[in-house]
């Protein structure tokens, strides 16, 4: 009946009238998020512009008041300025400094060669000196528009090397003409700056000693930034000493850091220490500064080491947001300009108010200007500074006639020169190809920045990378991904369906396989359900069961939806996709072509004949997808060219054309043994390309494993495969959960997954590695679950009690564990947003939490206990992060004993009860629960639990209205109670609006704490007194009146059915499966189609059972 009612609603081509749920990304303000990203766009180049003059700016005024004859600083207090400039040289490397110890605690701390470490330390060494050289001794004797500018010049030897690289590499390159000229320009700076200040005064050797000193030291400061030419010579060369070197440097780089660093401070120290008694000055002024001085003093460096490290880390966020034209490299650019407009207009400014206030005809130049308004005025610190600092700066322009346009000129065009040259040398920076999630190094060379010159180490430390005309993206020219959507189900409902059906058809729309306009990968969604087939009385075969019937009139209606989306009003119909139901040896298979020619396969178990559960759904598909499926077609080439069939008749072929030459040449035996090495060597040859490619096709295959309930976007899915691609050591990643779903029980839900993936899930990725992967929504790599000891062991049957803890009640953390033990990383992306339903019932919560707790543990203990090989493994495991994980078991063994202290004193506080008393009150209600958990029913327990749940809620919503009311009363939050509060809102809600979507969630952080006694005391009883039970917990349904008679089959009936299955796997034929397009998939068993035996080798379906090769074939 049903199914002609529906045939008759097929057939109103005038009915256009639909229930369609909602498809689109209900979750994400797009229109919000657009507005959003101009307006951060616009705020970042502010930012970056803003800092880089304060930096610069600061940086400068330190120079001008170590200058002699300038008069805000006396004269024998120029050491301190000289001791800050040395503070803001070292600052970088003492940041540095850290950053390498803490990687090398943390992460990877192999010592270099000797090679490597001798070839950093020079060029370190070198760098450091000319650095120190340039800015302590020779700056401070020069003016102010030649310091700004001059540093500009530290690009020469970055446009020389640039040449020098694209020549060598032999093709039309694209920035090949802009760094000669770069190169060019910057020679003729350095040529004007040397005739304006030596032909000034040729017989001034002071001076020919100063700009000496400034032009060998902005040269040497231009071998800074080797390591970015190195890399691409290296890279080019066929030299396996420099491969190796590279390779060297590039895995040694935190032990070489740390030594680097240590040479730089103690370089930058040594030049400081000599130069100051060199220069008649004496550090003993340190010690008695007078106060406004230090005022000064501490305020312009206090800038300088701020705006420093603030911009190189916006400058960063610019590159990682794909706006580096308009927040990195413009905002940097125009940055020197800036600083010298910032100099140079109050100097003319003032210089003008000085003539125009003599009131005379008069002309009035520059150098009288300097002899009686700046030399001659009298030094002091009282009332506003800035015009003194503006004399000062024009002090250092005195020794220059600006009066006259030569000296203006020659200024002019050396500054202009180095300008002009760093663009021209940096110009490939604008072209540069950033990917969706780019590294740190793939983007900067050196973790280091240099403070003195921020934006000329910003632009000069950016990768170079050799253009041609030709050349492309990389991600383009790589191998297309395969992606394997694997979905279990069990007992989802309707509207669970219907949300992972709905991602998945969207997902085929995304990524389509008919006619695709992107190529980086292709998708085959599986469906494992588990228990889908039920015993119905009157029937003799098991049929499906009612959570099955739902997907299956799922599947034709978001079908409908999708193909009919780009439809106009009168074209939509109803429209069936083209499945076909086939029996296999562990069910039944249904196959499903989507709209845009992507596949679903709907793999349905039958629990009489294949191992039910999620973990044993997950071991089929890896098995069936990366072991056969993967492997079979390698696996059979390798076998041909073992037995040499057809790889020898190639052979044949390609040795009478190679050797038709030399056969006159050669006698009888000598052409025989030919023939036998070339065979030889042809089938080592062939050996080695199957290697090769079922090696990177294991590489490039994924699983995205997911829930029968999860929600994603497309995007999301892209930032996991994005970062995988990026990242060739992470096994996993996993993105950001969302509980969905309504009640007090998925309110607390939301606030404690928000909080773990705030803090501990973001802490395990910064210092180590995630440690679980959760199975509703990650990424897995293949070759990371086909490595040793993994995808094996993971199909291990779980035989002892501590077995059925660790494997069968958190299997996502298990094999977490595994790919750990491996060597592979776990990473989480929070970007990647994924929605899945959480449990709205009590009873339901504490049984999904009592599978989680124990298998927690019991992972964290399997870890604690290989620290040692772990931390030797793999490289992020460290045993300080294992320390950490120690702390943090030893905080959860001791929640329970803590809340009972925690509500001791919650009962002294409110009843003004004795400490001993309250304890042992606090202790009676838990100690009476756990010993009536032994005696109870599970759902009694949990009754009991929740009854208990709300008198304790009651409590702590008591407790904490009073200690905010004492708070109040006392006005002071310097108790201890107060302290824990304040401290505890302050982390949860600064950590929110780092995540300004999620902001809302604050609202259910109240309920989640007055529910902490719930989940950290009586829910760890709960789960340690069940732990003999094994159940899921989550969608278990009692089975209807009457199945428990007919579910069980008598001994008679299961050899019957066994033996005709039997006999059907015998026969080869197999009935049609072709219906009328707008007939809805029947379901009955008399339609499957039988699947044929086939001569290549097929997935046996038993997950651990070993089959041998010769009885597969």
């Amino acid at each position: 009946m049903e199914n002609v009612e529906r045939n008759k609603e097929l057939k109103r081509p005038w009915d256009t009238c639909r229930e369609v749920p909602v498809i689109e990304d209900e979750h994400t303000p797009w229109k919000l998020l657009k507005l959003l990203k101009i307006i951060v766009l616009f705020v970042v180049a502010i930012i970056v512009f803003g800092l880089a003059m304060c930096s610069k700016a600061s940086f400068l005024l330190l120079i001008t008041l170590s200058h002699e004859g300038t008069k805000t600083l006396r004269a024998e207090l120029k050491p301190v300025t000289l001791l800050c400039i040395g503070c803001s040289l070292i600052a970088p490397s003492v940041l540095l400094l850290f950053k390498s110890i803490w990687k090398a605690c943390y992460k990877s701390s192999k010592l270099p060669k000797t090679a490597s470490a001798a070839l950093v330390l020079f060029f370190e060494f070198i760098v450091s000196g000319g650095l120190a050289v340039l800015t302590i001794v020779a700056m401070p004797h020069l003016d102010i528009v030649t310091n700004v500018t001059i540093l500009n010049g530290v690009a020469v030897l970055s446009a020389f090397l640039q040449a020098v690289s694209q020549c060598a590499a032999k093709k039309l390159n694209v920035f090949l003409l802009p760094s000669i000229i770069a190169f060019l320009v910057i020679f003729v700076g350095y040529s004007l700056f040397l005739i304006l200040y030596v032909l000034k005064d040729p017989t001034n050797v002071n001076t020919a000693i100063w700009v000496g000193l400034a032009v060998c030291g902005s040269i040497l400061v231009s071998f800074n930034w080797w390591e970015n030419y190195f890399r691409v010579i290296c890279v080019r060369s066929k030299s396996k000493f420099l491969k190796n070197l590279f390779e060297d440097l590039t895995k040694c780089q935190n032990m070489l850091h740390i030594l680097s660093s240590l040479l730089r401070i103690v370089v930058t120290a040594c030049v400081l220490g000599a130069y100051v008694p060199l220069a008649k000055m004496d550090w003993d002024v340190v010690t008695s500064i007078p106060r406004q001085e230090t005022k000064i003093v501490v305020i312009i460096i206090g800038v300088q080491l701020i705006s420093s490290a603030l911009c190189h880390w916006f400058a960063l966020t610019a590159c990682k947001m794909h706006a580096i034209r308009r927040c990195f490299v413009l905002p940097l650019y125009l940055a020197s300009l800036a600083v010298i407009a910032l100099f140079i207009v109050p100097v003319i400014t003032y210089y003008q108010d000085y003539r125009l206030s003599l009131n005379t005809t008069e002309n009035i130049n520059f150098t009288s200007y300097c002899a009686v308004a700046v030399n001659e005025r009298n030094q002091s610190l009282s009332g506003n500074l800035f015009p003194q600092l503006v004399l000062d700066v024009t002090h250092t322009l005195c020794f220059l006639d600006m009066s006259k346009t030569a000296d203006i000129g020659l200024l002019t065009g050396a500054a202009a020169s180095w300008w002009i040259g760093l663009v021209l040398a940096t110009v490939h920076i604008c072209y540069l190809n950033i990917y969706r999630i780019q590294k740190t190094q793939d983007l900067f060379v050196r973790r280091l920045y240099e403070g003195a010159f921020i934006e000329q180490s910003l632009l000069l430390n950016t990768r170079f990378d050799i253009r041609t005309r030709n050349s492309k993206n990389k991600q383009e020219d790589a191998t297309p991904a395969m992606l394997y959507l694997c979905a279990t189900m069990w007992h989802e409902t309707y509207e669970e369906m219907m949300n992972i059906m709905i991602s998945i058809f969207r997902l085929d729309k995304y990524r389509p396989k008919i006619e695709p306009k992107l190529n980086d990968f292709t998708f085959e969604a599986h469906i494992y359900f588990d228990d889908a087939f039920e015993t119905v009385q009157g029937h003799q075969d098991r049929q499906l069961n009612a959570y099955v019937k739902d997907l299956v009139k799922i599947i034709p209606e978001v079908y409908g939806i999708f193909k009919n989306l780009d439809k106009s009003f009168f074209e939509v119909q109803q429209q069936s996709p083209d499945q076909s139901i086939i029996e296999t040896p562990y069910g039944a298979r249904l196959v499903v072509e989507m709209p845009y020619g992507n596949n679903i396969v709907v793999h349905l178990k039958d629990k009489e004949k294949i191992r039910n559960k999620k973990r044993w759904s997950q071991v089929m598909y890896l098995y069936f997808l990366l072991g056969w499926k993967l492997m079979t077609k390698h696996h059979r080439s390798w076998k041909l060219g073992c037995s040499e069939n057809d790889l020898r008749e190639k052979m044949e072929v390609r040795l009478e054309i190679f050797s038709g030459n030399f056969r006159k040449c050669l006698n009888r035996h000598a052409h025989f043994i030919f023939s036998r090495l070339w065979r030889t060597t042809m089938l080592n040859i062939q050996k080695q390309n199957f290697a090769f490619s079922s090696q990177r096709e294991k590489k490039n295959t994924y699983i995205l494993a997911l829930d029968g309930d999860t929600d994603f976007q497309p995007a999301a899915v892209m930032m996991l495969i994005d970062r995988l691609k990026m990242y060739p050591r992470v096994g996993a990643a996993c993105g950001r959960i969302h509980p969905t779903g309504s009640g007090p029980a998925v309110w607390f839900q939301k606030f404690e997954y928000a909080v773990s993936h705030w803090l501990q899930k973001t802490a395990e990725h910064v210092f180590g590695c995630v440690l679980c992967s959760p199975g509703c929504f990650s990424l897995f790599r293949a070759e990371a679950l086909m490595d040793d000891n993994v995808m094996k062991k993971y199909s291990t049957k779980s035989t002892e009690p501590s077995h059925y803890i660790q494997y069968d009640q958190g299997e996502d953390r298990w094999l977490c564990t595994l790919l750990l033990k491996q060597g592979w990383r776990v990473e989480y992306n929070a970007a990647s947003d994924a929605y899945t339903k959480a449990p709205e019932d009590f009873k339901e919560l504490y049984n999904q939490r009592k599978r989680w707790g124990p298998s927690t543990m019991a992972n964290n203990v399997d870890l604690l206990g290989s620290t040692t090989m772990l931390s030797k493994r793999n490289p992020s495991m460290s045993k300080p992060f294992m320390f950490y994980q120690l702390f943090s078991m030893i905080s959860s063994i001791l929640a329970p004993s803590t809340i009972c202290l925690m509500i001791a004193g919650s009962l002294s506080f409110l009843f003004d009860i004795k400490d001993a008393g309250a304890l042992v009150i606090a202790v009676i209600p838990p100690a009476i629960y756990l010993g009536l958990c032994f005696k109870l029913k599970p759902d009694t327990q949990i009754t009991i639990a929740a009854v208990l749940s709300a008198m304790y809620a009651i409590l702590m919503l008591v407790v904490t209205m009073s200690i905010i009311a004492s708070m109040v009363r006392e006005k002071t939050i310097l108790t201890p109670s107060s302290i824990f509060i304040v401290g505890m809102s302050i982390i949860y809600i600064v950590t929110a609006l780092m995540h300004p979507q999620e902001l809302p969630l604050l609202f259910y952080g109240f309920l989640y704490i007055i529910c902490v006694p719930s989940a950290y005391l009586l829910l760890t009883i709960y789960s340690m007194v069940n732990m003999n039970s094994v159940s899921w917990g989550t969608r278990e349904t009692k089975p209807a009146a009457g199945a428990a008679t007919t579910a069980q089959q008598t001994n008679s009936q299961k050899v019957k059915n066994t033996f005709k299955r039997l006999c059907l796997w015998m026969k080869c034929c197999k009935k049609s499966n072709q219906r009328p397009e707008d007939e809805q998939l029947s379901i009955r068993q008399e339609n499957f189609v039988r699947e044929p035996t086939k001569l290549e080798p097929q997935p046996q379906n038993t997950i651990v059972d070993d089959v041998s090769e010769n009885e597969q074939e």
